[in-house]
């Protein structure tokens, strides 16, 4: 069942948290709550652990053997051969911050992204040594990064996930960004959600950074089954895309089985948040989509999609359908 068809009372609905299990930090379930959804902890903050940004120490230089002080023009050469030396020091503690940003895990610290906006954004890349082989970084209008993967509707754009082992396509009017950027949304400086391998729609048409609907993908280990994972990602994309505040009123369907047109199987869900209180041009009601599936490697993973609603040019449903019915198995070996 789509938006509108679900039977009335769907969001009140108490689900259980799929993250509470042996060996994941407990959380309470944000969606365990009496209508209006009254402010809680954020459930996606996760305790400990190194977080990004975070502070990092060069190694220490091995000490040198005092030299001899030499007279005049010997003097300044040394100062500035010693004014080289700490710069380049600098230059690697500042490589270093760079490096050790980016997170192994998209959904807690996200490489090359903008969370805080909800913006995704490609980090610089970082010079190579001389001499280095590494590869050159994709150019900006090849977003798969080399990935031959042809749409299986003609037309289309197609949109690649390596690491969770899918593809899907959009229509040629969405944006597809570049390969490996994460973006999502925070609270109180928390990422709360976070997915890569995405497509935009609508992007820069209410505002320079605002989209009217994205699609993506993100890991769903530690959940208690599909099902769960895919109702509390709907749930938990549509309160961070378009009411943190929890000023509208939220509903949601029940997971039910789903496979696609082309070979992912796992369970749907759909989420969406209408009377939001309006604080810019840009704010709407919203509604997400999301497909959680066991990828070739056994791990749980999950496909989302949220966009606006209640406003001239509304993502309709039929397309959102179309979208979904082309998720696909993806390894590196499939053409």
């Amino acid at each position: 069942m789509w938006p509108g068809q679900q039977q009335p009372g769907g969001g009140q609905n108490p689900q259980p948290n799929p993250y509470q299990q042996p060996g994941y930090p407990q959380q309470p379930n944000p969606y365990q709550q009496p209508p209006g959804y009254q402010q809680q902890p954020n459930p996606y903050a996760q305790p400990g652990g190194p977080q990004p940004g975070g502070q990092w120490n060069a190694p220490g230089m091995p000490p040198q053997p005092p030299q001899p002080p030499r007279p005049g023009r010997n003097r300044r050469t040394t100062l500035i051969a010693a004014s080289a030396a700490l710069a380049v020091v600098a230059a690697a503690v500042v490589t270093g911050v760079v490096v050790l940003k980016g997170g192994k895990n998209d959904d807690k610290g996200p490489e090359n992204n903008n969370v805080a906006k909800g913006t995704a954004t490609s980090a610089p890349a970082t010079p190579s040594p001389a001499g280095s082989s590494a590869a050159p970084p994709a150019p900006e209008d090849n977003p798969r990064a080399g990935v031959d993967v042809k749409p299986v509707i003609p037309g289309w754009k197609t949109v690649v996930s390596t690491k969770r082992q899918n593809a899907f396509d959009v229509p040629p009017d969405w944006k597809v960004n570049p390969a490996g950027t994460s973006t999502g949304f925070e609270l109180d400086g928390k990422p709360i959600a976070v997915m890569t391998s995405t497509a935009s729609y609508k992007s820069g048409e209410c505002s320079k950074n605002d989209e009217r609907g994205k699609a993506g993908s993100k890991g769903a280990q530690g959940a208690k089954s599909e099902a769960d994972a895919a109702e509390t990602e709907a749930l938990n994309w549509v309160w961070a895309a378009f009411d943190k505040k929890k000023t509208g009123t939220f509903d949601h369907t029940k997971a039910q089985p789903y496979t696609s047109d082309h070979g992912i199987s796992g369970y749907w869900a759909s989420a969406k948040v209408t009377g939001v209180q309006k604080t810019d041009k840009c704010s709407t009601d919203g509604k997400s989509f999301t497909v959680t599936y066991k990828t070739a490697s056994g791990d749980l993973a999950t496909w989302v999609l949220y966009a606006g609603t209640g406003f001239d040019g509304e993502l309709p449903d039929d397309t959102i359908k179309k979208i979904m019915s082309t998720l696909r198995p993806y390894t590196p070996s499939t053409t």
